[in-house]
C-alpha cells in the first residue's frame, strides 16, 4: 500500500478583502483547505509552515495532523521535510473552495510520471500544487507557487513528459478571484462566514 500525503503550505497572504483582518483571512482560507484535505480517502494530511507562523497552523489543523516546520514556505522545503512516504503533494492554502477531485487528479499521474503539477486558473499565473514521487527527483527546480508555471518544471525535467499537467483551479489572491467564488458550492465554510459577517 502506497503511503501518500497532501501538505497544505501556509504562506503569508498577499491580499485580503477590504475591512477583513489579513491574519483572520489567511486563517479562514487555510482552515477550509485543511478541512478539505481531512476528507480525502487513502491519503494522510499535513501542514507545512515556518516557525514564526506555527500559531496559524495550530489554529487550523485537526487533532493528530502533523505540522512540519520548514525554513522557508516553499514547495521544496515542504517536500524535504517529509519522510516515510512514497508520494506527496504540496498545495497552496489559499484555495478554500478547492474540489477534492482536483487533488485526486494531481496525485493520479504519479503512477506513471515522477511529477505532476496543477496550474492556477486565472491571472496572475502560478501553481495550485505540485505532486511528486519520493524521494524527490534531483532535477526538480526551486518552486514558488506564486510565480512558477508548468513550463518551468517541464524545462527542468530530463523529458518534458515526466511532468504531468493536471486541471487548473483558482487561488484567492485578489478581488477577481473572490468574485469567482460560487455560493452554491458546498464547503469553504470559514471563508464564507468571514465574508458574510459585518465588519
Amino acid at each position: 500500500m502506497l503511503r501518500r500525503v497532501v501538505v497544505a503550505l501556509l504562506v503569508p497572504a498577499a491580499w485580503a478583502p477590504p475591512g477583513i483582518d489579513p491574519v483572520s483571512w489567511r486563517t479562514a482560507l487555510a482552515e477550509d483547505v485543511v478541512d478539505l484535505l481531512a476528507t480525502l480517502a487513502e491519503v494522510e494530511t499535513a501542514v507545512a509552515v515556518t516557525p514564526e507562523d506555527r500559531r496559524v497552523a495550530e489554529a487550523v489543523v485537526w487533532p493528530g495532523t502533523v505540522i512540519h516546520e520548514v525554513p522557508e514556505p516553499t514547495v521544496n522545503a515542504a517536500l524535504a521535510a517529509l519522510t516515510g512516504y512514497d508520494q506527496a503533494a504540496v498545495v497552496a492554502a489559499d484555495a478554500p473552495d478547492l474540489p477534492g477531485l482536483i487533488l485526486g487528479k494531481l496525485l493520479r499521474p504519479l503512477t506513471s510520471r515522477p511529477v505532476a503539477v496543477a496550474p492556477v486558473d486565472g491571472d496572475p499565473p502560478g501553481l495550485l500544487g505540485v505532486a511528486a514521487r519520493l524521494p524527490v527527483p534531483a532535477w526538480l527546480p526551486a518552486l514558488d507557487l506564486d510565480t512558477a508555471v508548468p513550463a518551468d518544471l517541464r524545462r527542468a525535467a530530463p523529458v518534458p513528459g515526466d511532468v504531468a499537467v493536471t486541471p487548473a483551479w483558482r487561488r484567492l489572491r485578489g478581488p477577481v478571484d473572490l468574485a469567482a467564488l460560487d455560493p452554491a458550492v458546498e464547503g469553504w465554510e470559514n471563508t464564507r462566514t468571514l465574508l458574510t459577517t459585518p465588519h
